[in-house]
């Protein structure tokens, strides 16, 4: 019971330290790219600057100037951004862990589509985590990387391949959540492999003495590129898994890759407008139509994926003694939304795609209901089935009982 508590805590914890440094990390990297594009050029600037910005805010006026090699001389003060990125990515891989992998039986394994052993489901996860970034990183490097749209549309390409892939492997769910793990792992091992080091050999030749070589620097700003064309699929992917209809429908993977373009499309249209290229506002047209493709896939057909099967934790919950009773109760107060075919006014899919309208439905979703409408009155909201404080406690009483 007390670890129950403990872990959802836990849970919530990782979840808001992993928004916050993803705030940071997002922050810092639209900022920057925002002031690369802005950058102008004048007379009589200082020796190997490339161009210079003037902002306001705060009250104050900054004069920022860049320097695509390094300075003459190295500044005395020197701020390197690489904490968000890497602080952003332990805490994804925490709640990684907290939530998918100690909950693999319920949220990453799906027997209907690959059935497999918690090791073997964890093991695969992190393999394809892995594989990813290695993919990406000898793409990259080989030939094709000297063609920035060439190498983009191959990585395209490979995205979509993994986005079918993952989802023969892991639940829905899991499988945008893993598509957005993946992609992340790649921004955020574009900042420990490359940007970092390649900026780390410049400061070095500085400080030597050498003229530092400018392939570093241009290397780093392809994988930069990347990353901002990469972040707001990535935000797509990571909220996805509060909305059923864009993970548990039969072309999720379909509708994965074309979230990636959709984000494509709306970072073109602000670099466009950054580096004063103009404004094109088709990209917008575009995005809401793919959008609206979007949503027609995510109906067709309507009706989510299979029914669940019951695993052997979830026999303990249904051979309590208490659960004809709670059954009962759950079948009153929450299958009115929580169902195949809601009948609750105004509710037309299952909230969160949980469906609590057959045996093993409610056993396999006993931890929720015994924290959502147990232990917390979180559910039903504002009590609207009016469930009674005897119910909360025969909740309560199935969940802490089972087993014993």
């Amino acid at each position: 019971m007390d670890f129950a508590i403990f872990w959802d805590w836990l849970s919530f914890a990782v979840r808001w330290l992993h928004v916050i440094t993803g705030i940071a990390w997002i922050g810092s990297s639209f900022y920057f790219v925002a002031l690369d594009l802005g950058l102008r050029q004048r007379p009589g600037m200082p020796v190997g600057a490339f161009g210079e910005e003037w902002q306001v805010h705060g009250g104050g006026f900054y004069h920022i100037q860049k320097y695509l090699v390094a300075p003459a001389e190295m500044p005395e003060h020197l701020t390197w951004f690489k904490w968000e990125s890497y602080a952003t990515w332990l805490s994804g891989f925490a709640m990684l862990c907290v939530v998918y992998y100690a909950g693999a039986d319920l949220f990453l394994i799906d027997p209907n589509v690959l059935p497999m052993s918690v090791p073997v489901s964890i093991l695969l996860s992190l393999a394809t985590i892995g594989v990813g970034w290695v993919v990406y990183d000898l793409l990259c490097r080989s030939p094709l990387g000297k063609s920035d749209t060439g190498l983009m549309l191959v990585l395209y390409c490979v995205l979509v391949f993994i986005a079918w892939g993952l989802t023969h492997l892991f639940t829905g769910r899991a499988a945008f959540l893993h598509l957005g793990a993946i992609t992340a792992t790649i921004m955020s091992a574009n900042v420990f492999m490359v940007i970092i080091p390649n900026q780390k050999i410049v400061v070095a030749d500085l400080i030597a003495g050498r003229k530092p070589d400018p392939k570093y620097g241009k290397i780093a700003k392809q994988r930069s590129l990347h990353n901002n064309y990469l972040t707001l699929p990535v935000l797509f992917l990571m909220l996805s898994n509060h909305y059923p209809l864009a993970f548990g429908t039969q072309f999720n993977w379909v509708i994965a890759s074309l979230a990636f373009i959709i984000g494509v499309l709306i970072r073109h249209y602000f670099n466009s407008v950054h580096a004063r290229k103009g404004n094109p506002t088709w990209t917008w047209l575009g995005a809401v139509v793919l959008f609206i493709i979007i949503i027609w896939l995510s109906t067709a057909p309507k009706v989510l994926t299979g029914e669940p099967k019951e695993s052997a934790a979830a026999q303990v919950y249904v051979a309590s003694a208490h659960f004809p009773a709670v059954r009962d109760t759950v079948l009153g107060r929450c299958s009115m939304c929580h169902a195949a075919e809601p009948v609750y006014e105004g509710v037309y899919h299952a909230p969160k795609g949980v469906m609590l309208d057959t045996d093993a439905d409610i056993a396999n979703h006993a931890r929720e209901i015994y924290l959502q409408a147990g232990r917390s009155h979180a559910m039903p909201p504002a009590n609207v089935s009016q469930i009674t404080d005897k119910e909360r406690a025969l909740l309560v009483a199935w969940f802490e009982g089972a087993g014993k």
